[in-house]
């Protein structure tokens, strides 16, 4: 079988160690390039973090790597800017690449569809302002938000230092029994090795950003592997069927 290759711009440098293990796990090439920009979680510099040139210059970065697929690794970057200019983002980062392409907003709503989820808690490290912009980007796509929590924690460098146990006891703190599922929306934060933790102890799915960002290159990438559970629910079955 062919392993997959899957490219990925990661802004600036937090958690981005969340991708050598899941490759590791999966056993797939998941190159990583940084853009680099202000890491403010602010709109004004998330639109320029997300800008066309500076996805264009990492699809250059990814070009020798040659990808199956290239993800935009970065949720407020890609949200901020709307469902229709997520899209529209993507779109012209698929036609620089030549290969299919998706940021990880669109990711959070494609895992969600794909587990028939439609109702969610959100655990943002973000301030509300850009917190409040997930829930409407979520709405757009039909999820409903039961409730949302804001961390107000202002760069992705401070939410790259969460310990494990932060990132458990933001999780536990923000849950809400209606919800089907929690979503954790910073791929700054390191979540992959503690996601097993994170759904025995809720005892529901969770979703979070560098999850369902690689979850979601694999499936454009058009990748059938093994279940990888040690990835949570989302990977304990291959869900390569879902619309692109």
């Amino acid at each position: 079988m062919q392993i997959p290759t899957v490219g990925f711009i990661y802004p600036d440098h937090a958690a981005e160690d969340d991708y050598p293990l899941a490759a590791a796990v999966l056993g797939a090439r998941l190159p990583v390039a940084h853009i680099y920009g202000t890491d403010l979680h602010a709109i004004p510099e998330l639109l320029d973090l997300g800008s066309p040139d500076k996805l264009r210059h990492g699809a250059e970065l990814l070009a020798p790597h040659r990808p199956d697929a290239i993800i935009w690794a970065c949720t407020s970057g890609s949200f901020v800017y709307g469902p229709q200019g997520a899209r529209e983002q993507v779109r012209a980062l698929s036609e620089t690449a030549g290969v299919p392409a998706s940021s990880t907003s669109l990711a959070f709503v494609a895992a969600a569809n794909a587990l028939d989820v439609r109702r969610v808690a959100i655990a943002a490290s973000y301030p509300d302002e850009v917190a409040r912009l997930f829930v409407e980007f979520l709405a757009d796509a039909g999820i409903e938000v039961v409730s949302m929590s804001s961390a107000g924690i202002d760069t992705a460098a401070e939410v790259g230092t969460l310990t494990p146990a932060q990132v458990r006891a933001l999780a536990a703190d923000n849950d809400h029994p209606d919800a089907q599922a929690l979503l954790i929306p910073d791929t700054a934060m390191h979540t992959l090795a503690v996601l097993p933790e994170l759904e025995a102890a809720l005892g529901k799915t969770v979703l979070t950003a560098n999850q369902v960002t690689i979850w979601e290159g694999l499936r454009l990438a058009g990748d059938n592997t093994a279940a990888a559970t040690a990835l949570g629910s989302l990977f304990s079955e291959r869900r390569t069927h879902v619309d692109r």
